[in-house]
């Protein structure tokens, strides 16, 4: 008896839900780590040392020298997504951190889809529909539930600014790079090794310089280690060859499910509390992102699904 083969679609979608678990972890791994490390250095290390490790891949892999072959144009663009979604959004994930809960941070983040929904209607003329409409007021009405009443923690107000900067940027990466990789003519390890060196070299340099370099204690370095080579040189890697496969809508949507894992996981291993309001607000947003994911859905045997 055969054993029935796995559908190169349902492969990638497996390994995009393994990502964006790996990523969950990764949010309570650096909120244990900035208990010794300043948040740029922490994540300056970090994109630095995956970015070595991607570099020794793709030296093996296609050569040094391929890099040469590229032109201005994609040059600015890895520039572009280097510094948008590795130094401005991951350094505002970094220092975010370092001010509000896990759980918090995250729903920020999570508002992402709506942001790019936003930005469809104003800069591509994209005009939502009822659903979409709906799912942003369900959404914002989530989000004012589960801050109401308005009683912040001590520094929460800046790290709520900061989370909703690398919210935007989170947003305009997801975009320019979908936009890359839909030319297919750069690599998913391309994309990910030079875009990833702009970043930590910019977050490395400005954590140094305003932070210096803090002595390591073995569990921090394990900690910093773990999430270069496995969660950030592994996992990017994977995601950006399942983009591939992938439609932007289904991207979007396995990447939405961090919304779920990482307040799982904050309340596990974090000892962080929800009230039964906090639980349904974040419940309430969760639903009205997922709505204006769903609320443009390609139709079956759409060119959208090639």
């Amino acid at each position: 008896m055969n054993t029935p083969k796995i559908s190169p679609h349902l492969q990638a979608v497996l390994q995009a839900l393994f990502v964006t678990f790996l990523w969950s972890t990764s949010w309570v791994l650096i909120k244990i780590g900035l208990a010794e490390i300043p948040a740029l250095t922490f994540a300056g290390l970090r994109y630095s040392l995956a970015f070595l490790c991607l570099l020794l891949l793709y030296s093996r892999r296609q050569g040094l020298g391929s890099l040469r072959r590229l032109d201005r144009r994609q040059w600015r663009q890895l520039l572009a997504l280097g510094i948008i979604y590795y130094g401005v959004t991951h350094g505002a994930q970094f220092l975010s951190l370092a001010y509000l809960p896990a759980v918090m941070a995250t729903l920020v983040l999570g508002f992402t889809p709506v942001v790019v929904a936003l930005a469809g209607l104003f800069i591509l003329a994209e005009r939502p529909t009822r659903w979409q409409l709906g799912g942003i007021v369900l959404a914002v009405g989530g989000l004012v539930l589960y801050f109401y009443p308005v009683s912040l923690p001590a520094g929460a107000l800046i790290g709520l600014v900061i989370a909703s900067i690398g919210m935007l940027a989170n947003a305009g990466a997801a975009v320019l790079g979908r936009a890359i990789n839909r030319t297919r003519t750069l690599t998913p390890l391309q994309v990910t090794v030079v875009s990833m060196g702009i970043g930590a070299t910019l977050l490395l340099a400005t954590g140094l310089w305003r932070e210096g370099l803090p002595a390591l204690s073995l569990k921090s370095g394990l900690i910093i280690l773990w999430l270069a080579v496995v969660n950030t040189a592994f996992a990017f890697t994977l995601w950006n060859h399942t983009l591939r496969t992938l439609s932007a809508m289904e991207s979007s949507l396995i990447n939405n499910t961090m919304s779920v894992q990482i307040p799982i996981l904050a309340v596990l291993f974090l000892g962080e509390t929800l009230t039964a309001r906090g639980w349904l607000g974040l419940g309430v947003v969760i639903a009205g992102v997922l709505i204006v994911q769903t609320g443009r859905l390609p139709k079956p045997n759409s060119p959208l699904e090639k």
